[in-house]
């Protein structure tokens, strides 16, 4: 069985990493070729260094407010490992639409809210702020539009009246590690119908 070949990208601890590498194994249709960041201290680096997947690490802050050009140095190690799949998996770098084009159909993200609600940052307090019943997170197909593009899983956690924002990010978080894998799964093996949790 010929594998898809995986990339992830990551700026932080690399939590969301860790459950999709972890995934990959057995019977499932992809495995992960490599982990790149763009910070240097990235905890999730050495987590993928342990796990035996190759590294890459293109520091965002010498190019200043020059994306293209940083772009064009992240390209580098993704052309070097082909992946047929990109996840970003808490890459806290917006990118262009030119990057994005480059990739079309085969870059993946995991955005916390259940978009097409609170795109952007601080999800989980606007989410209690509103006075939403339920937040969550959601995988979506990567577009030039910022957590925009199709959706390909939900999952859905209700808000307690008492909720602080810590314990609702980390209920949240729990079932992004479960959703990102499944959808990546279904995402591999060439379905793209929704996944829904729980």
């Amino acid at each position: 069985m010929m594998h898809k070949r995986v990339a992830i990208l990551i700026s932080g601890g690399g939590s969301n990493m860790v459950s999709l590498v972890d995934s990959m194994v057995g019977d499932h249709p992809a495995r992960p070729c490599l982990v790149l960041s763009n910070n240097f201290d990235a905890g999730g680096l050495s987590k993928a260094m342990d796990r035996g997947i190759a590294t890459a690490v293109v520091d965002h802050r010498p190019f200043g407010k020059d994306r293209e050009a940083f772009e064009a140095e992240l390209c580098k190690p993704l052309i070097e490992s082909q992946p047929d799949i990109i996840c970003l998996a808490g890459f806290m770098r917006v990118l262009t639409g030119e990057f994005v084009s480059r990739f079309h159909g085969r870059m993946l993200n995991i955005h916390p809210s259940l978009l097409p609600k609170f795109k952007g940052l601080n999800t989980h307090a606007r989410a209690i702020e509103a006075g939403e019943s339920e937040h969550g997170c959601t995988v979506h197909q990567v577009t030039a539009a910022l957590d925009d593009g199709p959706i390909l899983g939900q999952a859905r956690v209700a808000i307690e009246p008492d909720d602080t924002v810590e314990a609702l990010a980390e209920r949240v978080l729990f079932w992004e590690h479960k959703l990102y894998p499944a959808v990546l799964r279904r995402f591999a093996a060439g379905d793209k119908s929704p996944v829904n949790l729980p």
